[in-house]
């Protein structure tokens, strides 16, 4: 079966203040999106890699919105230092609303 035809379920996870979403297969990381947190409503969002299988579907930007949507459930805030979520944040003023008036 392609990637494509796959249902790509986005996971969270959450450890020693360190967080990522991502999607694996087979136990393998095939993209995230990772943060820090800098307080206990704040986190910076710093990196974003997918895999050359899964790029241009797109899988970049569920990513970012699966964060955007835990940022609003959990009333945290985001900075982004990663290039590709900076560019999506000023690309795209609806969702905005989770960024960090500190970043």
């Amino acid at each position: 079966m392609s990637e494509q035809g796959q249902k790509l379920e986005i996971e969270h996870t959450e450890d020693d203040g360190r967080g990522a979403f991502f999607l694996a297969k087979q136990g393998i990381r095939l993209a995230e999106m990772t943060y820090s947190r800098a307080a206990e409503k704040l986190v910076i969002v710093d990196h974003t890699e997918v895999n050359e299988q899964l790029q241009g579907l797109g899988v970049g930007r569920k990513l970012l919105n699966a964060l955007v949507a835990w940022a609003r459930e959990t009333e945290t805030k985001i900075i982004a230092t990663c290039p590709y979520a900076k560019a999506q944040f000023e690309r795209d003023p609806s969702i905005r609303d989770v960024l960090s008036s500190a970043g």
